[in-house]
């Protein structure tokens, strides 16, 4: 064994132990009261500061460089030194935060000086973990609030001493900045989903659910393509990262539809615009669910129920895309063999290790139980419950593993929420949100629409490169103050901006789900993501069809009036729209489509749901005609059944 190799050992045994304390110290503070036993929670500023210097370690000892192997040299050194300034900087937090509550307390050079230190740690771990994009947007937040009295015009902000304003936005309290508000909800709600997450994958359903998924799909034209939607949805809907979903049913499912025949843009693509409907998928949703709800004052179940017809319609929209692309390509059902394992009865059993846990999830949040409090519930099911699966019997260790493996994965997470706590702090320092909203004030005096693609277009550039949680929050704090003034419900303009976020996993140019699924692949990466776009078109557009008519979002907390005729001819006409706008996109139905029948449906499927007056009924006037018209016509052989080239014109043998 080489030294390195021993190095690298010995690291990964204290991350893992380290790891763990982060799981279990971080489930005490959000354990429920048994009985008369409580543990947590525990004074903030003792565990804020403490949690975040046991994250910091994890993330430093599992460093790696840019081929994925263990740092060594001096990355390997500067992330000891960052671990070590942050635990400098995290003591300093506590010391502070006890004499800040019994008296006022002014910040001098010194603060912001540790302030700074500890943001910089914070960031160079962002960007090591989750790329440039991340940390770019912490960096730009720190030199805005130094930079922003000295800019011209609209960019200008108000002066202030400057090293007030660094330790109090950056560090130094409980409601901004890296420790503040953000960093509580996470660590008190999201956390322990997180950890469930883990526990879910590590008990070994996972491959469970993708042999059930293949063996489902087996008789469908689409075969490994529409296994791959339903196995991403079902792991999508226990897993809190899109790039996680496509590494973990990308490597079964891709190579598998690249052998039925499709491209490997295209294989790409339907993994990873699956793997993203994940992040909307009920009732983990990422973990942004749970924020959600914190920040609308609404319910956890309420945002579930609300999301369930649009992610069913985004879900139909990619089983209908993959439908015409099979059509489009000659494919026929009858010659779709999966290559995989017929499920046993052991699979079947195995469904119960994900199922348990999320159907006790939903019942105790019926009854009233918190969020956090239904989490720690399904672990304590779960645990015992794993040992239904035989690899879990052999080797209970592995439990122990899964739980270190979900404070490491939240240890990472949590470098991300330091940056858009940054970022978050700079905004209400600054007043963009405000200024945001002079800009969208503007615009809405011209159309609603140009101002929904405003935000739109803005949570899209914020979003890129981020994971889905991180992504919500940025983009929520810069445009929802401004969304008030659409006659938006809170509810409805966060689930707005949730699904473009979502959504920002998939837009090229940096779109890193489908790049995740690219490498898997070996498509182009931007080709794989403009055709993840396109065949994950209905989440860019359900946003805008929810704006338009929140009946869609169910609940009374949108702004609808919920009545079953109007929700039944909704969900018609959601069916219909998906019909006409999947086939557009593939041009092809019973036959090749031209353009002028491509517009056509566009425009059908547009005026299904346009505000206003009697469109919908033109759209379906529109609708039926085209159909008739395209299925009534014979089919004259062997000529109409031309296809289109490939998005990729050399797929793989």
């Amino acid at each position: 064994m080489t030294l390195n190799a021993q190095s690298a050992s010995w690291r990964d045994r204290v991350a893992i132990v380290l790891a763990l304390a982060v799981t279990l110290y971080g489930m005490a503070n959000v354990m429920p009261a048994i009985g008369d036993l409580r543990l947590g929670p525990f004074p903030l500023e003792a565990f804020r500061a403490s949690f975040i210097v046991l994250c910091v370690w994890v993330v430093a000892l599992r460093l790696k460089d840019t081929g994925n192997r263990p740092a060594v040299g001096a990355l390997w050194w500067t992330g000891l030194l960052g671990a070590a300034v942050l635990s400098g900087a995290a003591w300093f937090y506590y010391r502070i935060a006890i004499d800040m509550s019994d008296a006022m307390m002014l910040f001098g050079t010194r603060e912001m000086l540790i302030a700074v230190a500890a943001a910089t740690v914070s960031l160079f771990f962002c960007w090591r973990i989750w790329g440039a994009p991340v940390a770019l947007l912490g960096a730009a937040g720190i030199a805005y609030l130094v930079t922003g009295p000295m800019l011209p015009g609209f960019l200008k902000t108000a002066g202030g001493d400057v090293n007030e304003l660094l330790a109090q936005n950056l560090w130094f309290s409980l409601d901004t900045g890296i420790l503040g508000g953000t960093f509580g909800i996470v660590i008190s709600t999201v956390f322990p989903f997180i950890v469930l997450g883990a526990l879910l994958e590590g008990a070994g359903a996972g491959e469970s659910m993708i042999r059930i998924a293949f063996h489902l799909m087996k008789r469908t034209a689409g075969g490994p393509a529409h296994a791959a939607v339903l196995s991403s949805a079902l792991f999508g809907s226990v897993s809190g990262s899109a790039v996680a979903n496509v590494v973990g049913t990308g490597v079964v499912t891709i190579p598998m539809i690249k052998r039925r025949g499709f491209s490997a843009n295209f294989a790409g693509g339907v993994e990873a615009a699956a793997s993203s409907g994940g992040q909307i998928m009920p009732p983990i949703m990422g973990a942004a669910a749970l924020v959600m709800a914190d920040y609308v004052g609404v319910s956890y179940l309420t945002v579930v129920v609300a999301v369930l017809l649009p992610v069913l319609a985004y879900y139909a929209s990619l089983f209908a895309m993959i439908m015409f692309e099979s059509r489009r390509l000659g494919i026929r059902a009858e010659a779709s063999g999966a290559e995989v394992e017929t499920p046993t009865a052991q699979d079947v059993l195995n469904l119960l290790l994900v199922f348990g846990p999320l159907v006790l999830i939903v019942v105790l949040l019926t009854m009233g139980m918190s969020a956090a409090g239904s989490s720690v519930a399904a672990i304590g099911l779960l645990l015992p419950l794993s040992f239904i699966n035989p690899v879990v019997r052999r080797k209970p260790l592995l439990l122990l593993k899964s739980l270190a493996d979900g404070g490491a994965t939240f240890a990472g997470l949590l470098m991300a929420i330091a940056a858009v706590g940054i970022v978050i702090s700079t905004l209400a320092a600054t007043g963009v949100p405000v200024k945001f909203g002079v800009l969208l004030s503007q615009a809405l005096g011209q159309s609603e629409l140009v101002a929904l693609l405003i935000v739109a277009g803005g949570c899209i550039v914020l979003g890129m490169g981020m994971p889905t949680l991180p992504a919500y929050v940025t983009v929520a704090a810069i445009a929802l103050p401004s969304m008030k003034q659409f006659g938006l419900e809170p509810l409805t303009a966060h689930m707005f901006v949730f699904f473009i976020a979502v959504a920002s996993a998939i837009t090229p140019p940096v779109a890193i789900a489908a790049y995740a699924a690219a490498a898997i692949s070996g498509g182009k990466p931007i080709g794989t993501s403009i055709e993840a776009s396109r065949i994950g078109i209905m989440i860019f557009i359900i946003p805008f069809a929810f704006a338009y008519n929140p009946l869609i979002l169910t609940v009374p907390e949108s702004g609808a009036v919920f009545a079953w005729g109007p929700y039944l001819l909704l969900i018609v006409k959601l069916l219909i729209a998906i019909y006409v706008l999947a086939s557009a996109l593939v041009r092809f139905d019973k036959r090749a489509l031209g353009w002028l029948e491509v517009f056509a449906r566009l425009a059908a499927a547009v005026l299904l749901f346009a505000p206003g007056g009697q469109t919908d009924l033109v759209g379906a006037a529109l609708t039926v005609v085209l159909l008739g018209a395209h299925h009534l016509k014979r089919d004259t052989g062997a000529a109409t059944r031309q296809t289109l080239p490939a998005a990729d014109p050399k797929p793989p043998h």
